[in-house]
């Protein structure tokens, strides 16, 4: 049976999370309200939670610092932040600080299940375990053995970096899926790491400039936007 998402709503109206709570419960969710960011913590410190419905604006601490905090101290749950303003400065605000999608009240209650469905499924492919350990992918003129993590080009070994090849490795586990940056990160490097560390991005560029005739426009190593990189490749037991 699939595990019931958990959901986290912290708004400081009452109306509306009691609101929120007995829709995205009549959804198949299940949902924690909290008045303040205090609440929150103590909350998160208790079990995890699979998304945050963030409002913008409340008193004392206002979303953009709730999320700007929680981003600070490796939280990486989706956060959707609900607003009163439409303003487009708002919403750039709100994702720059953290947030993965805006919302401005007032919005249609479907709306806001939609939105948070497609957080969880993207949550849910960017973290996404290892399918591939022993098997052998083919793209262009390379071959890659995951297993034995070794890279040959028209039968050629490629000579390649540690790091370029903890890399590929990396993406080579999960084929034709998209992995996020922090999920590369912990599997190149394990799990002590910085989530916002953005060396990942040169090294992708380094593998890119052994694998790609022309980096700019990788056909193998592919750019997933709003989620992190994939490997194209075809796959070979």
């Amino acid at each position: 049976m699939e595990q019931t998402n958990r959901i986290m709503v912290l708004d400081d109206e009452a109306e509306l999370r009691n609101m929120l709570q007995r829709f995205l419960t009549g959804h198949g969710f299940h949902v924690r309200t909290v008045a303040d960011g205090k609440q929150l913590d103590r909350y998160l410190q208790r079990e995890p939670y699979d998304l945050l419905v963030l409002d913008l604006m409340m008193e004392p601490e206002d979303g953009l610092s709730v999320c700007r905090r929680l981003r600070a101290e490796g939280q990486t749950m989706p956060i959707l932040m609900l607003t009163a303003k439409g303003d487009p400065v708002d919403r750039v605000l709100g994702l720059e600080t953290g947030a993965d999608d805006y919302l401005a009240k007032p919005f249609l209650p479907d709306e806001l299940v939609a939105r948070i469905r497609a957080l969880l499924r993207r949550q849910k492919m960017a973290a996404g375990d290892p399918t591939v350990t022993s098997q052998t992918l083919r793209f262009g003129d390379f071959e890659f053995d995951v297993g034995k993590q070794t890279l040959r080009r028209a039968g050629e070994p490629v000579e390649m970096h540690s790091a370029q090849m903890l890399l590929l490795h990396a993406l080579g586990s999960s084929p034709n899926r998209a992995v996020s940056r922090d999920n590369l990160l912990a599997r190149a490097r394990g799990r002590d790491h910085n989530a916002l560390d953005r060396s990942i991005d040169v090294q992708i560029l380094r593998l890119r400039q052994i694998l790609e005739e022309d980096p700019s426009k990788p056909r193998f190593v592919k750019t997933v936007w709003g989620v992190g990189y994939m490997l194209v490749a075809g796959v070979e037991a």
